[in-house]
């Protein structure tokens, strides 16, 4: 990947991918600016609207500096759709057989989703060792990957699905995780006004969690 995501992982672009839901295209660039301008360069367009390939297709196009991702990216259609579209990076919330080979030949990172240790085991084996843990509280969260650890010192993990701006810092101090996904800095009534001032900040505040969470 050319820069900001000339780095080893999208774990390491920053502590926070804001997992994004886009309604309408016209909102997705000027989103996606207010978020890389608050310091948060990777992006999880999520494939959960009609409109989601074509955000990801803008973005890709209007905003240069930002890495723009697929996430529920469930089929190998979703995978080749969302990389036809620009996508530098998927996501999905799980993943079967089918899928991983599917991310394995798209040539862009991937995270699939795990929520139990045979499945973390499972990807180890097959030469995965980044994963999205999902979803994140209901499954156990910092007690769980904090578990996990000593076992599997391998799997580095962004847990995502009920991450807040209280929770986040907790994750981050651990060490196999690498970032975490939410949507906290895009309150729905920003979005729908068009606050990109308030989204910016808000991000801002979400960038710098790394330098709170740092030994």
């Amino acid at each position: 990947m050319d820069s900001p995501a000339a780095q080893a992982s999208v774990l390491d672009l920053a502590p926070v991918i804001p997992v994004v839901v886009v309604d309408t295209v016209d909102a997705a660039v000027p989103l996606a600016r207010a978020l890389v301008a608050g310091g948060l360069p990777a992006i999880e367009v999520t494939l959960r609207t009609p409109v989601a390939l074509d955000a990801i297709r803008a973005i890709a196009a209007e905003v240069p500096d930002a890495v723009v991702g697929a996430g529920t990216v469930i089929s190998p259609d979703h995978v080749k759709g969302a990389v036809d579209a620009g996508a530098r990076f998927l996501v999905s919330p799980g993943w079967t057989e089918t899928l991983l080979e599917a991310l394995k030949g798209s040539g862009v990172p991937f995270l699939p989703g795990v929520s139990t240790t045979s499945e973390v085991v499972a990807l180890l084996e097959r030469g995965v060792r980044e994963m999205k843990f999902f979803p994140a509280e209901a499954a156990g969260g910092t007690a769980y990957l904090k578990s996990l650890a000593g076992p599997l010192p391998g799997a580095r993990f962004c847990p995502t699905g009920g991450v807040s701006a209280a929770s986040a810092p907790s994750y981050l101090e651990l060490a196999n995780v690498g970032c975490v996904g939410g949507s906290w800095m895009l309150p729905a009534e920003a979005v729908a006004a068009g606050d990109w001032g308030r989204i910016e900040s808000l991000a801002r505040e979400a960038a710098a969690l790394h330098c709170e969470s740092a030994p």
